[in-house]
């Protein structure tokens, strides 16, 4: 790839691009280089959406958020170039390593990633693909990777602007996706005693402020409506944990 790096891995592929590990032969250290599909290459509105990618990466400023150094064109095949996170996935953790996370530990693990959430949040940036997979923790903390899905408007400069009633359903998109996450942290210690499938309010044994912050940020009971709120949910729960 432009004579400078080495692939290493295919680390991603889907039908949108593949993400490839890297050796930066120049810098002597290792990228993360993601390329769109050939097969969308020949697609005006996907050649956009990758370059909207590209742009809203650029923008980021966190530590626990990957870089973007460089873009570049190959016989019409496009790549960019971002930092490389050196550490596991959720998913990898939970499926493969069989790491467990308890209720305490699972409610701060996701406090860590609301903080990551409510930077893009601030900066009128939704991810739209909290999942397993796009947390990889490094040295026990949660880094945000993977915005292929995000959706943004920062500066207000777009045709189709993103309204309030639109920004407030992609908020909640976004604090759905962490109750998703925080239900399989949850799981990772629970051992099934019943053949019977039960919801999870049957199966967990939770604090009674646990219940309420899942139930609020899975959209069963009134959705939250603001970062601030899901915090003090989660104070309340780990205060409940730690008098129990």
């Amino acid at each position: 790839m432009e004579g400078r790096y080495r692939v290493l891995e295919l680390i991603g592929t889907g039908s949108y691009g593949m993400v490839y590990h890297c050796k930066d032969l120049i810098e002597n250290d290792n990228k993360v280089i993601k390329q769109l599909r050939p097969s969308k290459s020949r697609n005006k509105k996907e050649i956009e959406l990758f370059e909207q990618e590209i742009s809203v990466m650029r923008t980021l400023n966190h530590n626990r958020m990957p870089k973007v150094y460089d873009s570049f064109l190959i016989n019409n095949n496009r790549f960019y170039v971002m930092e490389f996170i050196d550490g596991f996935n959720l998913n990898d953790q939970i499926f493969n390593q069989n790491i467990s996370y308890n209720e305490k530990q699972s409610l701060l693990l996701i406090l860590k990633i609301l903080e990551l959430v409510d930077e893009l949040h601030q900066s009128d940036m939704y991810h739209l693909d909290l999942r397993l997979p796009n947390i990889v923790m490094k040295e026990a903390r949660p880094h945000l990777i993977d915005f292929g899905l995000v959706k943004s408007d920062p500066d207000k400069r777009q045709s189709r602007k993103i309204t309030h009633g639109n920004s407030m359903t992609l908020k909640q998109q976004d604090f759905f996706d962490l109750g998703d996450i925080l239900l399989y942290l949850l799981y990772t210690t629970y051992t099934k005693e019943n053949k019977k499938a039960l919801p999870w309010t049957e199966e967990l044994s939770l604090e009674n402020e646990t219940v309420y912050l899942l139930k609020r940020l899975l959209g069963l009971n009134e959705k939250y409506s603001t970062s601030d709120e899901i915090k003090a949910d989660i104070q309340e729960a780990l205060k409940a944990i730690s008098s129990s």
